[in-house]
């Protein structure tokens, strides 16, 4: 199947032109092309014409989209609308990626595929802005038109680390070296995802041939932050002074979700997020 990989060098990026490695992906970073110029994006599609097209180009940056909320939607939202019309023209698959931020995190059982999202910053506003164009090019909307052939999958993750990007695990490992006490919050709550795992289960909704639509996928189980940088220390065996403390206590640009958690309810539960920072650890 050929394949068009964007965003080839961010960190899911990385973890995707592994896990297709045997599709021979063509890997599209930003240098290679600017989603948010329309007339290139249907340009290079129209000439490559693959058959699967995985977006994982975003700007991801959330409080700084708190000052560039005009940037992010273009990025997040507006672009995506380019690539969604580009596909439609070719019949390509699309594959999506969004995130828990499109929540306002009030549900304390956490957030199905099904529930109405309210996001309560920028970033969580400029990603469903994506999500949206992708919708509005469903069979339901579309009426009978050539576009209600899009196939697509928007695949929505939560609290993303890897090995090829800045991230929450490495950001704690760094301020332990500080010998000084670290404080995180203990009243956010969500479900760490392995970007390697994200992949993966990517690839097993493709070559499932799963419908379209709307897709929950995390590393199982639910913690903290301040859960969660004690188990990263525990498994990188760190030594270090660690507190909890509220999230008024430690004021950020964009208000986050307070449960940003993700239900699946299409699919099994993937692994254990404790299992898959051993892993992480592991592939250091």
């Amino acid at each position: 199947m050929k394949t068009v990989i964007l965003g080839s060098k961010g960190m899911l990026g990385y973890e995707l032109d592994k896990v297709f490695s045997n599709y021979d992906p063509i890997l599209l970073s930003k240098d290679d092309l600017d989603i948010t110029d329309k007339d290139r994006v249907k340009f290079k599609i129209n000439e490559l014409k693959p058959e699967l097209i995985i977006n994982a180009a975003a700007y991801t940056g959330v409080d700084g989209a708190e000052e560039n909320e005009e940037l992010a939607t273009k990025t997040n939202g507006h672009a995506v609308g380019y690539i969604v019309e580009a596909s439609s023209k070719i019949n390509a698959t699309l594959v999506h990626f969004s995130t828990d931020y499109v929540f306002d995190g009030s549900k304390k059982q956490g957030y199905t595929e099904y529930d109405k999202p309210n996001p309560i910053n920028a970033y969580g506003r400029s990603k469903l802005a994506g999500e949206n164009e992708i919708l509005r090019f469903t069979p339901a909307t579309t009426a009978g038109r050539q576009d209600d052939k899009l196939k697509y999958y928007i695949i929505r993750t939560s609290w993303l680390y890897g090995e090829h990007g800045k991230n929450f695990v490495d950001t704690m490992l760094s301020l332990s070296k500080k010998g000084e006490l670290i404080k995180v919050v203990d009243d956010q709550f969500g479900s760490p995802t392995y970007t390697i795992d994200l992949a993966l289960a990517t690839r097993q909704i493709i070559e499932d041939k799963r419908p379209s639509g709307i897709y929950h996928r995390t590393n199982s189980g639910i913690t903290s932050w301040y859960d969660f940088t004690k188990e990263i220390f525990n498994a990188f065996d760190v030594k270090t002074d660690v507190a909890p403390c509220a999230s008024n206590e430690f004021p950020r640009p964009a208000k986050r979700p307070k449960y940003s958690i993700l239900k699946s309810t299409k699919l099994p539960e993937m692994r254990p997020w404790q299992e898959a920072l051993q892993d992480y650890k592991s592939n250091q």
